[in-house]
């Protein structure tokens, strides 16, 4: 499977946000172009985001608080995963886990002890993805009463 993170231009940022989960999903993840608003809205929370592509195709979007000093309830950090969004007729095939997956070696890479998502606790939530991924719950919970979910990150991987 080749996944890979590419910065948001001209050329596919059109494909980028058409990008769209099915819509039992929305409550859970909102759309791209809400998220990217809501980078220029929080620039304090360090938004860091890509592009998902899947043999050179727009698929997936990925938006990381990137190493920032946390101020909960509002920034969590320093290394959360705020938008992970895989488009629903590209769900399914492992481009969602093969994302967190090269996010984690990224943040590693950068000295990340931990990455840090959290969700909205309901039917139908990604809790099952993130547990998959080796996320255990912090005992937590965001300023809107979402779970947060730690990934204990090992640099010798």
């Amino acid at each position: 499977m080749a996944v890979s993170l590419h910065e948001i231009t001209e050329g596919n940022r059109d494909a980028v946000l058409a990008l769209r989960v099915a819509p039992e999903q929305e409550r859970f993840v909102g759309s791209v172009r809400g998220a990217l608003a809501d980078a220029v809205a929080y620039p304090h929370a360090g938004p860091w985001f890509r592009a998902v592509h899947a043999d050179g195709e727009p698929v997936g979007f990925v938006m990381l608080s990137w190493n920032v000093e946390p101020q909960p309830p509002d920034v969590i950090g320093p290394w959360f995963l705020w938008k992970l969004l895989v488009d629903r007729r590209y769900q399914g095939r492992g481009y969602g886990a093969e994302t967190v997956r090269q996010v984690a070696r990224l943040v590693c890479a950068e000295g990340a002890t931990e990455l840090l998502t959290s969700y909205v606790p309901s039917n139908g939530d990604p809790a099952g993805f993130y547990r998959r991924l080796g996320f255990v719950p912090t005992g937590d919970l965001d300023g809107n009463g979402e779970v947060i979910v730690r990934l204990v990150l090992d640099s010798r991987r």
